[in-house]
């Protein structure tokens, strides 16, 4: 899992999967792409004006909490 972001675009992309070549994209809003790999599953979601949606929650961080064991890493955003 890879989560890529660019200031230039503001948009921050979550890759779920390793490389395919092609994949489907599902426009969900304005904002949200949903890429598909071609065996259905998700590979990647898109988010475009990602500073706006990143920062909506949590105070400008990027949580990541592993429920298994109840531990909770904060990253904060830049810009």
């Amino acid at each position: 899992m890879k989560l890529t972001y660019d200031p230039r675009a503001n948009v921050a992309y979550l890759r779920l999967c390793d490389r395919t070549e092609q994949v489907e994209t599902l426009k969900i809003s304005d904002e949200l792409n949903i890429d598909l790999a071609p065996d259905g599953t998700v590979y990647g979601i898109e988010l475009l004006n990602a500073n706006d949606q990143l920062r909506a929650a949590d105070g400008g961080r990027f949580v990541i909490f592993n429920e298994a064991k109840g531990q909770e890493q904060a990253v904060a955003l830049e810009g």
